[in-house]
């Protein structure tokens, strides 16, 4: 009898030991890795057992040194991670890292893969230095050039190695990506657009995708949505509204829902200064719920003076940045051609949009610690919050490119002791809602040599020195990072050569969470 339930429990314990190690013990199950689409992703797959997470170290030796970010699992079956952030043509070592629901991990054996060689005539020639005795923020950049051959969105290390680029299986010579957006899933969005500033859209052949598009790391599409299919689903809800491109910037919000900027043309005629009729390009945005559906919608011909356009006009608005107010639920667009940053009453979708404040030359705010109006921004870039909070008194920045910057009456730019007509800064600013005043925490004037005539972004790393990329510096773009002084010393830069990088950004790495 002793015996019998001596047999029953080692058959229990076995029964248990063999459940628990579905998927592998103590790294008995190995994974494989596969080449993908993209030559420098791999894919890892490997098996894991109930509630299991898996990660994936990886590196040019076996003491790795990256990571991907944690794949969470709720049945026990195959996982497959997508490995980024290599250099081409070279041996990289892996190995999956997985854990159990009671913290105990184990490692899969090693893995080699060999990444494949970027396809020639994709990616602009580049170089990227750090400044001797100073320590950059670490991470990587992730570009986003346009107008041009080199249309795409990529990623490099510090070194100014590219580790990751979206191989664009669908572009055309006038196709676009802009802008490129790191998701909480791990994928990343952007807009397919097309360059209208050299061919007319209706001229362009083959005509461009125009879509909102989600990708995975190796480039494939998980969901996309076409200018088409919008309009249509904007005509179903019962929206006046039919767009034309989407544009610039979009942003997900908390909820799941995209903010998205999109182009419209309305006709007007006899507008003071011009006779006949005229087409004028707007902005709107659309609030798409988590089905990709339009629920709510802006336009900016509803709440905006047609007979204020200091800038290009009938191309009227030209946005190009939007971002999300958490602390109210409303979101902040930047208006190159009207030199502005609006706040917009959205509160998430239950707001008027009656516009509540403008920032910028002629709007609601005062400068306090600068030369009204020469010092206020023009025909600006990529307006963000860089402060917690987006209400009273909090910090936002924006790539001031300075296109058709205004002086004082009675100075005349480019005369003997006045300022040169065109130059770009980096301003950030320290706005109060309450009091209606502006002032800078940091404003470098750049060099004429470094006037960036479109594009660009400005944002606070976590080290608090700045990072600035001038986008249109004749046929090259720069990025720059430095010191948050009043002498700003460069700490790093980028020299992307006979490419317009639309925006360069510093992420951590490819990954959500993840530090490189």
């Amino acid at each position: 009898m002793v015996m019998g339930r001596t047999y029953q429990s080692f058959a229990l314990l076995l029964s248990t030991l063999v459940l628990s190690c579905l998927g592998g013990c103590g790294g008995s199950s190995t994974g494989t890795v596969f080449p993908t689409a993209n030559p420098l992703v791999a894919s890892y797959s490997i098996s894991v057992g109930d509630g299991e997470q898996v990660k994936v170290e990886f590196g040019k030796d076996t003491s790795y040194g990256l990571t991907t970010s944690v794949q969470s699992t709720q049945y026990a079956g195959p996982v497959n991670v997508f490995v980024a952030g290599m250099q081409q043509n070279t041996l990289y070592h892996m190995r999956a890292v997985v854990t159990s629901p009671d913290g105990r991990s184990r490692n899969d054996v090693d893995h080699t893969f060999q990444t494949g060689a970027i396809p020639s005539g994709r990616l602009p020639t580049l170089t990227a230095q750090t400044t001797a005795g100073m320590t950059p923020q670490p991470g990587i950049e992730m570009i986003n050039p346009v107008l041009g051959s080199f249309s795409t969105a990529f990623a490099t290390d510090l070194e100014g190695n590219i580790i990751w680029y979206y191989a664009f299986p669908d572009s055309s010579q006038y196709s676009q990506v802009a802008p490129i957006k790191l998701l909480a899933n791990g994928h990343f969005g952007i807009f397919l657009g097309a360059n209208t500033q050299v061919v007319p859209l209706t001229q362009q052949s083959p005509q461009p995708i125009l879509a909102l598009r989600e990708i995975d790391l190796a480039g494939n599409t998980i969901q996309q949505l076409t200018m088409s299919s919008l309009n249509t689903s904007l005509a179903a809800a019962g929206f006046n509204l039919t767009g034309i491109l989407f544009s610039h910037d979009f942003v997900v919000l908390p909820n799941g829902h995209w903010l998205v900027i999109v182009t419209n043309v309305r006709n007007y005629t006899n507008l003071p200064g011009y006779p006949g009729t005229i087409g004028v390009t707007g902005d709107a945005v659309i609030d798409l719920d988590q089905n990709m559906q339009p629920v709510w919608v802006w336009n900016s011909f509803d709440h905006l003076d047609i007979n204020r356009h200091p800038y290009m006009f009938p191309d009227w608005t030209h946005s190009n940045s939007i971002v999300y107010s958490p602390d109210d639920g409303d979101f902040v667009i930047s208006m190159r051609h009207q030199n502005w940053v609006l706040k917009v009453d959205y509160r998430d979708g239950m707001g008027t949009g009656n516009i509540v404040w403008h920032l910028g030359e002629g709007g609601d705010f005062k400068l306090l610690n600068g030369v009204d109006p020469t010092d206020w921004f023009y025909a600006q870039h990529y307006a963000t919050f860089l402060s917690p909070n987006s209400t009273g008194v909090f910090t936002m920045g924006v790539l001031d490119d300075g296109d058709d910057r205004t002086f004082p009456t009675g100075v005349v730019c480019n005369s003997a002791g006045a300022p040169p007509c065109l130059y770009s800064t980096v301003p950030i600013m320290q706005i109060n809602d309450h009091e209606m005043t502006a002032s800078f925490l940091f404003h470098q004037i750049l060099p004429t040599s470094l006037y960036t005539y479109f594009g660009g972004n400005t944002e606070v790393l976590a080290n608090n020195n700045v990072e600035y990329c001038l986008s249109g510096v004749g046929a090259d773009s720069y990025i720059f990072e430095v010191t948050q002084q009043s002498s700003p010393q460069t700490v790093w830069e980028m020299h992307l050569t006979r490419s317009n990088a639309y925006r360069g950004l510093r992420m951590p790495s490819l990954y959500p969470g993840v530090q490189w």
